[in-house]
């Protein structure tokens, strides 16, 4: 009797080796433990009744110094033992666990790749929320403020006798 596949498609699936079950799954899960294919409903070595189930368990110890995971590598490894081998291979970093926050009043936002920016004023790195000027107490928008007499730091532009100033780019076009 053929356990892969169907009739048609013998290297298509395979049935599952769960004793009550025997479904015919066509994308079958294979134990790592036993080596035996299983259905969606018995892939986990507890569904199954694995026999190698515990062989398999990789564990780890994390660092509270760094937050560095540290794999064991004994079965019967003292936590404490592994922590004062990580130390001593010189590996542990407390710099590494503190990540930096965004320097705006109050704000405790992690920063990360994807929310920061760096203002171009005074070229602190703050988190998305506090990225205009006036959100992180800029002191380059605040002394062109003053120097402007309260005007805006990127730089006002007045109302000629009443007609609209023209955008940079078109008053930059010369005809030859």
């Amino acid at each position: 009797m053929a356990r892969r596949g169907t009739e048609f498609f013998p290297d298509l699936g395979a049935q599952c080796d769960d004793v009550g079950c025997n479904q015919l799954d066509f994308l079958p899960f294979e134990c790592d433990g036993c080596g035996g294919f299983f259905c969606a409903a018995h892939r986990t070595y507890l569904d199954h009744g694995c026999a190698k189930a515990a062989d398999q368990g990789r564990t780890v110890v994390v660092c509270p110094e760094c937050g560095g995971a540290i794999e064991r590598t004994a079965p019967g490894q003292n936590e404490r033992e592994i922590l004062d081998e990580h130390v001593r291979s010189r590996r542990c970093d407390p710099a590494r666990k503190r990540k930096p926050t965004c320097p705006a009043r109050r704000c405790k936002e992690v920063l990360m790749f994807c929310n920061t920016t760096q203002c171009k004023g005074c070229g602190l790195k703050v988190c998305l929320k506090h990225r205009f000027p006036a959100d992180h107490d800029c002191t380059a928008a605040a002394t062109a403020r003053r120097a402007g007499g309260g005007q805006c730091g990127r730089g006002a532009q007045k109302k000629e006798s009443g007609r609209r100033p023209l955008a940079v780019s078109i008053r930059s076009f010369k005809i030859c």
